[in-house]
């Protein structure tokens, strides 16, 4: 609905926005008209509530090729109006939500209407019901589906499968029944919006604020003495003592420094003056810290009715903000939220870390809805939108501009959404494409590496990088504004060590090192003389000499490729295939080497042999290559050597239980004393001990009520998890025992088992190891194509869920109805 006509009719200002509007008739549109005009006198700014999308989500997702489905179902669905967590509740699902309401119809948001109707019932009215029956044997009767007695047996097993589905369904929470409708989209088999549009109709409810912030009063100290803070200074300081002093940023010597310069002048521009605060090593943000800790202990008291609420209000934000109507179907938002103001941190060594991130208001927020959708209403009293606009050549819902690095931020649909997927398919499609081209691409540099002409030479070489390396394009960044992350373009002479080892002779090695992107640490030495990049006519030692060429007689500051630029690297990569950027390279790249890696893989003679945890640990071989090729890093976290000390922990104490399962044994063989024997140790008095101390926890936090209470109850929850785990290492020291003598057989049958348990849990071991500082995740999400990976899972009789979380079946819902012997080749990027 555009917003000029938003005075002509009516709506319940208490409710958030309604689902899309339908395209009405002329009638209709005088009828609303005609209330509109008399509405006037009671509001301006009532809007009229327009037909519901769908009767149900279910049946709209189903009819997703024709953005006019809801249309259709004006007639049925005008007879119902659904309202979000008020009135009786007339599904039958026990949510309490208030599927169906009387005649009397009140506006409600695009994202809570879809999924309200995704929870409601296929109970309704009776009589529609029957007659939808009726008029469904008469086709059935028409199209000569009748058996011999005269009745529709596939009409009546259809119907009964359908009953059970339904109720399938209505056993699940309302979020999931919403994924389900969702699922039901396919959006490459749907029609395709006008070129150049990325959407027909799109229907929100706009972007969730913050809460105002709640005064704690707590007061920080300067110099020894007491500081009143007004709530916005007081704000600010809490951002400060929030910062764990031991971490990532306080606690490291080189962040530390920017991190407290940087917060601390933007601490003085907001200060009032008659603080007299000047000195950042006269600030004692202590007293603040403490008290956010009790908070947080405060916080683990709450018990299991206060989560159950918690969750509730959770789902009731995410039901009114969480979803959008697109052409008629229902997509996921992901992020909703306003991002919060706080203290920026940034990553790496970035200059702007510590600078205060200001909150941000609806006047600064742009909206983007199709003009036949209601504006959705500002959830920020005394505020309005910024800018609305009606643009379906974007793909975002919201926008605004953060104030650290002054960039523009969106809100967006989520990870699974149609937009998303398209792009994705697109992006490997094309390079998929490089398949047909590479060769001829690499042949084309390759004749550059010796060029007269430095600028081509300096081309050639960069290319060669790209394509070898996978290192990114790069571009010239501002260190006073950005963190200073390297790429190929913008590499400098003192990222490059050349001979690193002191080997001299013919020595063709470099060791790059530099930050990259997210000021992750690149540092590898490359052998350019390797068979690796010179067999084939590879021409590494070339490319070793022209670095060493571009380098001589530069200051270590100075550019490597002082005649290459990015723009003028990516005008040439365009200018040998339609649409080829670094990143094409990348990704093609990471796909081929991944499909090379599993194909040699199950050439091998024992790999049918193998089972499918020892398959997916070989699979996670493969997606390492491609990690360190693209170097996609990550540092170990405190939790990651905790978890790999406890394996390795255990690893010893399964080994020491088989050495004396294997002691029983022999002197069960013997025929020696059986008294000798150790048994199992009486762990029931452990676990009552245990049981009893987490009940008692559990009442006192059920009883709390003053701070002191939740404290002291959250130390008693703390010291029964203690014992319980205390229980748990127990039960594990002596799970290789028995209650009694046991018999030479069963101590056979435990031995073998350790056995497996031991080599699995190595397995598992090395797997964690070898991984932990390399992210599998990201070439996963980003660079290999899912479909090379569900292929390879359909041939090894793998389940797909070994390999991706559902949050990755979701995203890449569309790769997977690929054959098992699918492969990624240029035809793949042909395909429409």
């Amino acid at each position: 609905m555009s917003s000029s006509s938003s005075d002509e009719a009516e709506f319940d200002d208490d409710k958030p926005i309604s689902k899309l509007q339908q395209k009405k008739s002329k009638s209709s549109i005088s009828n609303n008209k005609s209330k509109s005009t008399k509405s006037k006198s009671k509001s301006n700014n009532r809007i009229a509530k327009p037909d519901e999308v769908t009767s149900s989500l279910s049946s709209s997702n189903n009819k997703h090729n024709s953005t006019n489905s809801s249309s259709r179902k004006k007639t049925s669905t005008k007879k119902r109006s659904i309202e979000n967590g008020h009135g009786s509740d007339d599904s039958g699902d026990g949510d309490g939500d208030g599927d169906f309401q009387p005649k009397k119809k009140k506006r409600q948001s695009a994202s809570s209407s879809a999924a309200s109707s995704a929870s409601a019932s296929t109970n309704g009215k009776k009589r529609k019901a029957a007659t939808k029956s009726t008029t469904a044997v008469k086709k059935e009767h028409t199209n000569g589906n009748v058996n011999g007695n005269g009745t529709t047996g596939t009409n009546k097993t259809n119907k009964t499968n359908e009953r059970k589905k339904g109720k399938e369904l209505k056993k699940l929470e309302k979020a999931d029944r919403i994924a389900h409708a969702m699922q039901s989209f396919l959006w490459w088999d749907a029609q395709e919006p006008p070129d150049g549009c990325q959407w027909v109709t799109m229907e929100h409810a706009g972007v969730s604020f913050t809460e105002k912030y709640v005064p704690h009063n707590v007061k920080m100290k300067y110099d020894g003495k007491d500081v009143d803070l007004s709530p916005t200074e007081e704000e600010a300081a809490t951002f400060f003592a929030a910062m764990d002093p031991e971490g990532m940023h306080l606690g490291n010597k080189k962040t530390a420094p920017i991190f407290i310069k940087n917060f601390f002048n933007d601490f003085k521009a907001i200060l009032s003056k008659s603080h007299g605060i000047k000195d950042f090593k006269k600030c004692d943000f202590e007293p603040i810290r403490k008290h956010l800790n009790e908070q947080k202990i405060i916080k683990k008291a709450i018990t299991d009715e206060q989560r159950k609420l918690n969750k509730a209000e959770r789902n009731e934000a995410m039901f009114n903000f969480g979803y959008a109507l697109v052409d008629g179907h229902i997509e996921k938002v992901g992020n909703y939220n306003m991002e919060p103001p706080g203290a920026f941190r940034g990553r790496g060594e970035h200059p702007k870390m510590g600078k205060l991130k200001n909150r941000v208001y609806p006047e600064q927020v742009a909206v983007n809805v199709s003009e036949c959708a209601r504006v959705p209403p500002c959830n920020a009293p005394g505020h309005a939108w910024g800018e609305l606009r009606h643009d379906p050549k974007v793909q975002w819902l919201c926008q605004w501009k953060e104030n650290i690095n002054n960039q523009d931020k969106y809100m967006q649909l989520a990870a699974q959404s149609s937009f998303k997927g398209k792009s994705d398919r697109a992006k490997y499609s094309k390079a998929a494409l490089l398949c047909e081209n590479i060769e001829k691409i690499r042949a084309s540099y390759k004749k550059k590496l010796k060029s007269k002409s430095l600028e081509e030479r300096q081309i050639a070489t960069a290319m060669w990088v790209i394509d070898r390396l996978a290192l990114r394009v790069g571009g010239e960044k501002d260190t006073d504004e950005e963190a200073d992350t390297v790429g190929c373009c913008s590499l400098r002479v003192e990222h490059l060590h050349f001979d690193p080892n002191n080997e001299g002779g013919d020595n063709c090695e470099i060791e790059l090192e530099f930050l990259g992107k997210d000021s992750m640490l690149f540092k590898q030495t490359i052998d350019f003389g390797a068979p690796i990049y010179t067999e084939n006519n590879g021409m590494g030692e070339q490319v070793y000499q022209n670095f060493k060429r571009f380098c001589s007689k530069k200051k270590k500051s100075e550019d490597v490729f002082e005649s290459l630029t990015p723009q003028i690297l990516n005008s040439h990569l365009k200018q040998i295939m339609d649409g080829l950027t670094a990143k094409v390279f990348r990704t093609y790249n990471a796909s081929k080497t991944l499909q090379d890696e599993l194909h040699k893989q199950e050439k091998l003679s024992g790999w049918k042999k193998l089972t499918p945890a020892e398959m997916v640990t070989e699979y996670n071989n493969a997606n390492r290559q491609v990690a360190i090729l693209c170097n996609h890093q990550r540092s170990v976290s405190k939790a990651q050597e905790t978890q790999l000390g406890n394996i390795e922990e255990k690893i010893s104490t399964l080994k020491k239980q088989k050495s004396q399962l294997k002691k029983i044994l022999k002197h069960l063989n013997a025929g020696k004393d059986e008294r000798k024997i150790p048994c199992k140790k009486d762990e029931k008095k452990l676990k009552e001990k245990a049981e009893a101390a987490l009940t008692k926890a559990k009442k006192m936090k059920e009883s709390a009520k003053t701070n002191e209470e939740k404290i002291a109850a959250t130390e008693a929850d703390e010291k029964a998890k203690e014992m319980k785990r205390d229980l748990a290492k127990v039960k594990f020291e002596q799970a290789h025992l028995w209650d009694k003598v046991p018999s030479k057989d069963q101590v056979s049958k435990k031995i073998k088992s350790w056995t497996d348990k031991i080599a699995k849990m190595e397995m598992d071991l090395k797997h964690k190891d070898d991984n932990k500082e390399v992210s599998l995740g990201t070439s996963k999400i980003n660079y290999m194509d899912p479909r090379i990976s569900v292929a390879w899972c359909k041939r090894n009789e793998v389940p797909i869920e070994k390999i991706f979380s559902k949050t990755l079946r979701d995203k890449f819902n569309w790769a997977m109805a690929v054959p098992p012997d699918w492969e990624f080749n240029a035809s793949i990027g042909k395909e429409r």
